[in-house]
């Protein structure tokens, strides 16, 4: 029997073997940036696990853009050669390795979550968050230090450095995460963004950066790869970034030559009123597929295998982004498969369990 979660899709010069990607996920572990065998395992064992897609964490260009001290790095070849073992085993598997490349912003020099969140100060390890402007996420925060037009411009190229990393590094697919309050974001947001030069006030100065990496990155990253970017869809603010604008910065990004948006929402604010259940994003990537004609990826609570399935069906997504379903279960394409009647392979050295 034939599924639309099941099918392929192509984007560029690149088979997907069918349309359950695995989310970008953060595990707060590694040393100088540098992913270890944890990182091998958690990502490898999603490609085994069936997954069309398999993008490794939010990584960041460079130290000062980590989220926190532990998260992965692409600055520097170290880190991309320690990259390179995970995606040559992701690609192994049938599964298409991709990597999100990333920069914190404000939000950036916290600890671990499951330690506290807190900022990790200077004498402790962590070090001043950078932002378009000086106000920090929360009011306790330090205050991150406004970014001069010289620094922006180096951003940008320190982008385009770690694409090319990950090229050499053999990811196939490069996702540039502009969303969840991080500073590609903050720059969009007019809540955060209340700069009065060439990078703020009118939305067209707000895209203005963004769009400068979406193009540096399109043009390191090979003409038959394809570039994703992930976008808050609105930041469920008042007054903040929204539905109409996210549609308009994607007509843009299509004309740049972004191949698809991975539609998310929120992460700008701390007291949003965010009102979650399942498949409450999925609306986004609905209207931004059809009102920006680009291919988009929904995410968010989507967790059972008919629901992703109708979310293809109805032509509100070309893909199915999933994270804490894959932490829950990371085989749970196979387990999908079965469940819609769908016969796929698996592991030779799983056979046995096959149902």
């Amino acid at each position: 029997m034939q599924r639309k979660l099941f099918s392929p899709l192509v984007l560029r010069g690149v088979e997907f073997r069918n349309r359950v990607f695995v989310s970008p996920m953060c595990q707060y572990c590694c040393t100088d940036g540098i992913p270890d065998d944890w990182h091998f395992v958690h990502l490898g064992s999603r490609a085994v696990g069936g997954a069309g897609l398999v993008v490794a964490e939010a990584t960041a260009v460079s130290p000062e853009g980590r989220i926190s001290p532990g998260d992965t790095g692409l600055w520097n070849e170290a880190q991309a050669r320690a990259f390179k073992r995970i995606a040559a085993f992701i690609k192994a598997q049938g599964s298409v390795p991709g990597i999100q490349l990333a920069h914190a912003g404000r939000k950036a020099s916290t600890d671990a979550p499951w330690r506290s969140r807190h900022v990790v100060q200077p004498g402790d390890g962590g070090w001043q968050p950078v932002a378009p402007s000086p106000l920090p996420f929360e009011a306790a925060d330090p205050v991150p230090r406004e970014l001069s037009a010289a620094e922006i411009a180096e951003l940008v190229n320190r982008f385009a450095e770690a694409a090319g990393r990950a090229l050499t590094a053999g990811f196939l697919v490069v996702e540039i995460h502009m969303a969840h309050g991080y500073l590609l974001h903050e720059f969009l947001s007019p809540v955060s963004n209340h700069r009065r030069d060439a990078f703020g006030g009118s939305l067209e100065a707000r895209m203005k950066f963004p769009l400068a990496v979406a193009k540096a990155v399109r043009d390191v990253w090979p003409d038959s790869l394809p570039v994703f970017v992930r976008i808050s869809a609105t930041d469920w603010v008042e007054g903040g970034w929204e539905l109409g604008q996210s549609i308009a910065f994607s007509r843009t990004l299509r004309e740049i030559g972004v191949d698809l948006i991975d539609c998310s929402s929120g992460g700008l604010v701390p007291d949003a009123a965010i009102p979650s259940g399942p498949g409450f994003q999925v609306p986004f990537s609905a209207a931004i597929r059809r009102e920006a004609g680009i291919a988009t990826g929904a995410v968010g609570l989507i967790t059972a295998a008919q629901q992703a399935e109708q979310i293809l069906v109805c032509g509100e997504a070309d893909a199915i982004f999933m994270a804490r379903a894959f932490l829950h279960n990371p085989y749970w394409p196979l387990h999908a498969a079965h469940e819609l009647g769908v016969d796929i392979a698996w592991p030779v050295q799983y056979l046995r369990a096959k149902p």
